[in-house]
């Protein structure tokens, strides 16, 4: 097989075989005339046998674009085969349009913390009506326990997990049940801790710099390689992994100052590896820049990517659901029913208005003909939202069982692409805390002081003592879900709701109509509700603490009639609660922290 490295300062390239093979010769590499910088070499190899490169006689490095290192960060590569993988489901793929995303952390979701054992609870996922898993990071990093952005190695897969084959049983598994699969990786740095991508290559450069050090190398000297590497990751991940589709983490770290940006470069390749292998693949933005190019077409100078993470309708609900205003919810929560109306009508709340956390004017308004909702990603709760408040705490430790309905509704009945994070369909009561499992004394200890600074900075409440250790392995513990809570109260009603939102979602084409002129929304700041119509669909929730709201459902031509409820959240609890659900006159009565969905034609 062939064996090649980018080294371009390299005088000398060796293959030293590692494991059972250790004692055999180590073979040179040849520069290759083609191709400036790269070293290659053939030599007999199968899967699974172990390897790394010397450069000028140095140490033993693990390959960069390995794709398993057994004995994690730092150590030797591992030949992959990808050939002799035995898919089970052939897979048409799943569009993003129409999708329903479940945000999902592998060593989290069951105690055991794999693939395979996340892969017994997809029947889950497929019954309540989720359409793609959403996974948080799996390369290499430090230990066995991590949120994964400090991974080291994006072509390769987190051993604990069950390597490269976990992953891939994992995403036949889905594909078996219907669902498609969707990875975050990391693009805008790389962890610390057994990152040896220096000695290789000018892979990072002092031009620019992140929250997290020096930045990837987009635009220096030696970039074109870089950028190959990166997206060649990208393409493996969809065609070796049979993955449908990328979260792009904190895209508005990648600086890039040339004239075609890295992020149109990678979704030109995306899209072109889709007509090849002929079904729909996909990129999703986590941005912070309120910017309509990230999602605008290539041809008219935007990046082209499918989508883009919304906070802004996060932030917007929030407040209205808890009354928080600290850091950056403060101008949401001025108003926020009002805030909330915006993002829905609008998609972002800052549309090159001024942000009082920033201290400037930001975003820019998006063009609805340009950017249909689908576009845009809307969620209550994500593993960064919940996770980096200083305990980790959901919604569900603060708010009723009809709060959490409400906030389901308005999500589930969005015009935009709505994400779940994983246990909030059973209003799950686990923590969700920031944790690590660094070998390195030093880097450990950087982690956890920076921690606090940042609960400090955000004031999160509490003190240094109640704030979670990220070290400490009861802190990942705390953070597994606790799968017996669905068979109890309030959780079964939840779980409940939950899927006969999901359903109504499937059923009603109002519910994914990409026009964004049939999307209205009317609300009351001071009685606290608001009512979201799609079409002929009404979403009225009362937010209000003690107080019937009497709700109109109006239409472009007056107020709606043949009013009949499709389904209810009442004070007693659960779905179909018919003292919420009275609708007469072009009104409905709508109980304290409930929510009815009705529908109603226009006209007589």
């Amino acid at each position: 097989m062939l064996f090649e490295v980018w080294a371009p300062s390299a005088e000398q390239v060796t293959l030293q075989w590692a494991g059972a093979r250790a004692a055999e010769p180590p073979l040179p590499l040849e520069r290759d005339t083609e191709r400036d910088g790269w070293w290659r070499t053939t030599a007999q190899a199968r899967d699974g046998d172990r390897y790394a490169y010397r450069l000028d006689g140095g140490p033993p490095l693990p390959d960069p674009r390995a794709a398993r290192l057994p004995d994690g960060p730092g150590g030797p590569g591992a030949v992959v085969d990808h050939t002799r993988f035995p898919w089970q489901h052939p897979w048409p793929g799943r569009p993003l349009p129409g999708a329903v995303l479940y945000e999902l952390h592998i060593g989290t979701y069951t105690p055991e913390g794999t693939f395979d054992a996340a892969a017994d609870r997809l029947a889950h996922l497929a019954d309540l009506g989720i359409t793609h898993v959403s996974l948080l990071p799996v390369c290499p990093f430090p230990g066995r326990h991590g949120w994964g952005y400090d991974g080291i190695a994006p072509w390769a897969v987190h051993e604990p997990y069950g390597g490269p084959d976990g992953l891939k049983r994992f995403v036949d598994a889905a594909h078996g049940h219907g669902l498609g699969v969707v990875l975050d990786v990391v693009h805008n740095h790389l962890g610390p801790s057994g990152n040896l991508l220096p000695s290789f290559g000018p892979y990072f450069t002092d031009t620019h710099h992140t929250p997290w050090g020096t930045a990837v190398n987009l635009d220096a000297p030696g970039s074109d390689e870089v950028r190959h590497y990166f997206i060649g990751s990208a393409l493996a991940w969809l065609r070796d992994y049979r993955i449908d589709g990328l979260r792009l983490d904190a895209v508005h770290a990648l600086h890039d100052s040339r004239a075609r940006h890295f992020l149109a470069e990678l979704s030109a390749a995306v899209d072109a590896l889709a007509g090849h292998l002929r079904r729909p693949l996909f990129l999703i933005a986590e941005s912070d820049r309120n910017d309509p190019l990230t999602t605008a077409p290539r041809a008219s100078g935007g990046h082209g990517l499918h989508a883009q993470w919304n906070d802004d309708f996060h932030h917007a609900l929030h407040t209205a659901l808890t009354g928080e205003s600290q850091g950056y919810y403060a101008d949401f929560a001025r108003a926020p029913l009002a805030a909330l109306a915006k993002t829905l009508t609008s998609g972002f709340f800052h549309d090159g208005t001024y942000s009082s956390f920033r201290g400037r004017t930001h975003g820019a308004p998006l063009d609805p003909r340009r950017t249909p909702p689908y576009r845009l990603l809307c969620y209550a709760q994500t593993h960064d939202q919940i996770g980096n408040r200083a305990l980790g705490d959901r919604l569900a430790a603060t708010l009723s069982p009809g709060l959490l309905a409400c906030a389901a509704a308005l999500v589930l009945c969005a015009p935009f692409t709505p994400m779940l994070f994983m246990g909030e369909e059973w209003g799950a009561r686990t923590p969700w805390q920031y944790f690590t499992d660094h070998t390195d004394p030093q880097l450990a200890e950087a982690v956890r002081a920076g921690r606090r600074r940042e609960f400090a900075a955000h004031d999160w409440g509490g003190t240094d003592a109640d704030w979670p250790d990220p070290q400490d392995p009861a802190t990942r513990d705390r953070c597994v879900l606790d799968w017996s809570e669905p068979d109890g109260a309030p959780h079964a009603a939840l779980l409940a709701w939950h899927r006969t939102l999901l359903r109504l979602r499937r059923e009603l084409p109002a519910l994914t109509d990409p026009d964004p002129a049939r999307t209205q929304v009317i609300y009351d700041e001071k009685a606290r509700w608001l009512s979201l119509r799609r079409g002929p669909v009404h979403v009225a929730v009362n937010l209000s603490h003690d107080s019937v709201a009497a709700i109109p459902l109006d239409t472009p031509t007056g107020p709606a009639r043949g009013l009949r409820v499709l389904a209810a959240w009442g004070e007693g609890g659960g779905s179909g609660g018919a003292d919420a659900a009275a609708a007469y006159g072009g009104v409905v009565r709508v109980g304290a922290e409930s929510v009815v969905i009705v529908w109603g034609r226009c006209g007589p």
